[in-house]
């Protein structure tokens, strides 16, 4: 039954999305962990009709929030007014508190409010004139940003991208997929149509059941042979930290119960190193610092050294 849900799920956003499936196993990936997703592509590739199409099809909150230079902290978090008889302060809730949070072109606000959009994903919830709010369950944020070079964008500190659990590059369709979406034209016609295949209640279900998946002692001694290689690595300049190392064993339970599975593989761990990992790390080289594909394959590099469990 839960196999045949994310099947549903799975196939329901490929209806719209008709580009590389791998990005979407990867997004849901990220939302069985509780953890966020950073896409990243260039302009017009799919980035955020594919978030939308994850949102549509959950029966839950959706927000989407076009980040500018001139957006506030308040305009994502909320802000505290005086009620109308102006007795008393009430907090009023910005567009952060949803389920699922779209966060367009991260990198086009300055900052001050990246880095309080940020704190929240952290801590789950937000502090405001000594009181704490708390964000609904699940909470999730999909946010889209385009590659660092384009004009008018604020890159992410190292810190601020550690808060995200994957980042995620599409890549431009096949021949036969881009024919297709120039036929159905998905994004302006099948994804307003697209129905609700799981509620939040059970995608919190799905979250508390990845928890229980097995993480033997030589998988997770692997893990951890991989973190080390990277920090004793001449090719980065900082390694992946322990944050890093428990981001990859989360996200190898959630790949793992996907697959139908009750443990984990190596094979989990070398398929998700880049997406989870990648972004976690600097390279020696001040060249490829900000080339995820390059740090990707330097990552790959580095795992060679690690020998896998049997």
């Amino acid at each position: 039954m839960t196999n045949e849900a994310i099947r549903t799920l799975r196939d329901q956003i490929a209806r719209v999305y008709l580009g590389d499936p791998t990005p979407i196993d990867r997004l849901i990936c990220c939302l069985l962990t509780r953890g966020h997703a950073l896409l990243e592509d260039v302009p017009g590739v799919g980035k955020t009709v594919l978030a939308s199409a994850l949102a549509r099809s959950i029966d839950c909150k959706f927000t989407r929030v076009q980040l500018t230079p001139d957006m506030l902290p308040a305009d994502v978090i909320g802000v505290t007014l005086f009620d109308r008889d102006g007795h008393e302060l009430r907090f009023q809730k910005g567009p952060l508190f949803t389920n699922i949070l779209l966060a367009d072109e991260i990198n086009r606000t300055t900052p001050r409010t990246q880095s309080a959009l940020l704190e929240a994903m952290s801590d789950g919830s937000v502090s405001i004139d000594g009181r704490t709010h708390t964000l609904p369950a699940p909470f999730m944020v999909v946010a889209t940003q385009n590659p660092m070079g384009f004009e008018g964008t604020y890159p992410l500190p190292e810190n601020q991208l550690d808060r995200f659990l994957m980042r995620i590059t599409l890549g431009y369709p096949d021949a036969d997929a881009e024919s297709r979406m120039l036929d159905l034209r998905p994004a302006s016609t099948v994804l307003d149509a697209l129905d609700a295949t799981l509620t939040g209640e059970v995608i919190v279900g799905m979250q508390d059941s990845v928890d229980r998946i097995h993480l033997s002692e030589p998988v997770r001694e692997y893990i951890v042979r991989l973190a080390r290689a990277t920090r004793a690595s001449n090719l980065f300049r900082v390694g992946l930290s322990p944050r890093g190392s428990l981001a990859l064993a989360q996200a190898c339970r959630a790949w793992a119960w996907m697959d139908g599975r009750d443990y984990v593989v190596p094979d989990d761990v070398l398929e998700l190193l880049v997406p989870v990992c990648a972004h976690r790390v600097i390279p020696s080289d001040p060249r490829v610092q900000t080339d995820h594909d390059a740090t990707g394959r330097l990552l790959r590099q580095a795992a060679e050294s690690v020998d896998a469990p049997v």
